[in-house]
Parts: C-alpha cells; sequence; structure tokens
C-alpha cells in the first residue's frame, strides 16, 4: 500500500465509488460479502487498493496546503517539479496562530522581531503525490491557496 487505507467514515461517503470499483473486478455485492467473511485479507487488499487509487486522484490535484499550529505557519504552493513553502514563526508563547485573535494579532505585528517569516523550494525527485500525503499526514490540510499568496506578494 503506498498511502494508508481510508478511514471507515471516508469509505461510507465513497460508498457508491467503492462499489464501482468492485464490479470492474467483476466482484458482486454477494461476492464481496462471501470474501469480506472467509477470505479477509482479500477484503482488505482491495480495500487497499481503492484506498490508493482515491489517494492518487486526490493527490494529483493538490496546489496548495496549509499547516498552521499554534506558534507557526506553514504555507506550500505544489508546483510541477518544486514544493513552494512560505513559514512563518512566532516566539511568544501566549499568542496561538490557530485562533482568531491569534491571527489578528499576527497582523498588526507581522513586523516585530518575534516575527520570523521565511521561505524555500523543494525539489520533487521522486514522487510529488508522495511529498503532498507525508505533509497532510503531519497535519497539513489542502486548501485554495489564500493565505499563500498574501504572504507571497509580502514577501516577494
Amino acid at each position: 500500500m503506498k498511502y494508508r487505507r481510508l478511514t471507515k467514515e471516508q469509505f461510507e461517503e465513497l460508498h457508491k465509488e467503492f462499489i464501482n470499483f468492485l464490479a470492474t473486478q467483476s466482484i458482486t455485492a454477494k461476492e464481496w460479502k462471501t470474501i469480506k467473511a472467509k477470505q479477509p485479507n482479500v477484503a482488505e487488499e482491495e480495500m487497499d487498493i481503492f484506498s490508493d487509487l482515491v489517494w492518487e486522484g486526490v493527490l494529483g490535484k493538490v496546489e496548495y496546503l496549509e499547516n498552521i499550529a499554534p506558534q507557526h505557519l506553514y504555507l506550500f504552493q505544489v508546483k510541477e517539479n518544486t514544493i513552494a513553502l512560505i513559514g512563518l514563526k512566532i516566539d511568544i508563547p501566549s499568542v496561538d496562530l490557530t485562533t482568531r485573535e491569534g491571527f489578528s494579532w499576527l497582523r498588526e505585528h507581522l513586523m516585530d522581531d518575534e516575527v520570523e517569516l521565511f521561505n524555500a523550494e523543494k525539489e520533487v525527485e521522486v514522487d510529488k503525490n508522495l511529498n503532498i500525503f507525508e505533509l497532510i499526514e503531519k497535519g497539513a490540510s489542502i486548501t485554495k491557496g489564500e493565505l499563500f499568496k498574501y504572504f507571497e506578494q509580502l514577501i516577494g
């Protein structure tokens, strides 16, 4: 398995797509019940294959990611062969960037010494989707890139 198995909730949400996937494998609903009961390893393999297909489809469309924590903000732009990063760290434990108040504080103090702003770009050498997946597993969320574009204008 290349990524990770979808959660129970994700499988429930993609129920119709999973049925279609099983149909492409020539597995009927009745056969699926039998496989789950008598060949759980085969059932798990099918679920893993489907999960990887879903992840590939989702990851292939990602353009922007954000990882926001109380003391940092990591914004990513996925390009053809690179992933760009705009990072921001603050050194004030009482400020929490995950809150509305913390973000308001940041807007007012963006140029203060306690705010470290940096950017970088990393060449994707092997598998871009795997790199994106790893960022998601570390807490990043897929976004439309508004924050990335905002900070890009500030530092550009």
